[in-house]
């Protein structure tokens, strides 16, 4: 188990919670009241700074319950935590609905899932092994 330290910067702020026990992420919720006008996006403030334990990042991922009913999403999905960051947590969040949709105070925006880092070191080769796949990409597997 991963232990996330973190403070509240306002008494507007919400601890991070699961909706249900077995949910991978953590429900991050609005700070301040927002207005997202349509087609437009913006940075809406959590209230909350994190200390992500060292070998882990934070994916910050949208709701889908915003995405379906109010087309509601992140702009940059998942963002990225890095475990040395101890500023604000916030959420860029797009609206691609036809309407204007206010974002309140203590409104669930997105979730925070916290996922182990491995040491990667890139090796340049003069081949790579083959594969069944190959090549192909952006839609070679046909469109079913």
């Amino acid at each position: 188990m991963f232990t996330v330290k973190f403070i509240k910067l306002s008494e507007d702020a919400r601890t991070p919670t699961k909706a249900h026990e077995d949910d991978a992420g953590f429900d991050l919720y609005a700070s301040e009241d927002y207005l997202l006008k349509a087609h437009e996006f913006g940075m809406v403030c959590t209230g909350i700074c994190i200390e992500l334990p060292e070998g882990t990042e934070g994916q910050v991922r949208p709701r889908s319950g915003l995405a379906a009913k109010h087309g509601i999403t992140l702009l940059n999905s998942p963002g990225t935590i890095d475990s040395g960051y101890r500023g604000e947590v916030r959420c860029i969040l797009i609206n691609h609905g036809s309407e204007d949709f206010l974002i309140t105070k203590g409104m669930r925006i997105a979730q925070l899932v916290v996922k182990p880092i491995y040491e990667t070191e890139f090796v340049e080769v003069r081949a790579l092994d083959t594969s069944d796949r190959g090549e192909g990409g952006f839609g070679s597997s046909g469109l079913k």
